[in-house]
């Protein structure tokens, strides 16, 4: 990502947030290229650190360790679209601190403001990349996993995912920009992208890794606190969503698959925890890293 430097360039269904951004660091990045694989370099990083604190602080794998982080860093490194500052890679910081606060409903017993914060969230997210709207998902199902129905609290949720929208026409209306605002909107279309056959091969692995890692997960449930067990529930509709998210997107490319990795992450994580013989973490592990390699620097 540094030696084959990328700038970033604002796709159909972007958001103005993420426009504005770039528009801001273009001064900067005519001089200083460099600056877009670094932001990248860094988001990455601290989503890898502080999704990993969230996992242990969620106690969702049997004993704190490093590989939820660990395996976020291998996954993003396969694929080289994942590598550059998109707008999906800036929300995923956001859609991190939505699953830790969702995971955390079930012992809460003054739900409310988080409810508004996390649809505030959500709303802001749109502002990024307004697909991420599918994100609402998460709140309704997440809401129907964890607490009791109360309509008070789907509704303040609701409230929270409006208000960003309220201040933006209040903002446009003041301005008298009602001309030159275009609602951004998104259209239904079946994803395409086209990578190697090595990355092919890339995909597969996570998608095997991640497989076995549920299989685990299944096995060791019931022997989990039932908070753990929720937040588990929550993070395979995490993936979900993500996985959706794309089927929305009139763009064709695989930077918005990248939403995905954080789940996957955490199931890649049970991985390499549970086998009671290391020689399969370890054959898996370097194995990622070898694609890595060739993936980035041969193909």
């Amino acid at each position: 990502m540094f030696l084959h430097l990328k700038v970033p360039e604002p796709q159909q269904l972007d958001g103005f947030l993420y426009r504005q951004l770039l528009i801001g660091l273009k001064p900067i990045g005519i001089g200083i290229p460099f600056i877009y694989p670094l932001l990248a370099f860094i988001l990455l990083y601290l989503q890898a650190v502080y999704f990993n604190k969230l996992v242990n602080d969620q106690r969702i794998l049997h004993r704190p360790n490093y590989l939820t982080a660990m395996s976020y860093l291998l996954i993003t490194s396969f694929f080289t679209d994942w590598n550059v500052l998109s707008a999906p890679l800036i929300i995923n910081s956001l859609l991190i601190w939505v699953w830790s606060k969702m995971s955390g409903l079930y012992n809460n017993h003054k739900p409310k403001a988080t409810l508004f914060n996390i649809g505030l969230i959500i709303g802001v997210c749109t502002f990024f990349y307004f697909p991420s709207i599918a994100f609402t998902l998460l709140i309704i199902f997440g809401l129907a996993i964890t607490r009791p129905f109360k309509l008070a609290e789907w509704l303040i949720a609701l409230l929270g995912i409006l208000t960003p929208y309220y201040f933006l026409l209040v903002f446009v209306f003041l301005a008298d920009k009602w001309q030159g605002y275009k609602f951004p909107g998104f259209t239904f279309s079946r994803p395409l992208f086209y990578q190697s056959q090595w990355a092919y091969a890339a995909i597969f692995i996570v998608l095997i890794s991640a497989i076995v890692g549920i299989i685990y997960i299944q096995k060791n449930f019931m022997r989990q606190l039932i908070q753990a067990r929720k937040s588990w529930n929550l993070t395979f509709l995490y993936l979900m969503v993500a996985i959706f998210v794309p089927f929305v997107n009139a763009t064709h490319s695989f930077e918005y698959w990248i939403l995905c990795a954080v789940p996957l992450a955490a199931f890649i994580a049970a991985t390499f925890l549970y086998p009671v013989k290391s020689a399969f973490p370890l054959v898996l592990h370097w194995l990622m890293v070898f694609f890595i390699i060739v993936i980035s620097y041969f193909t």
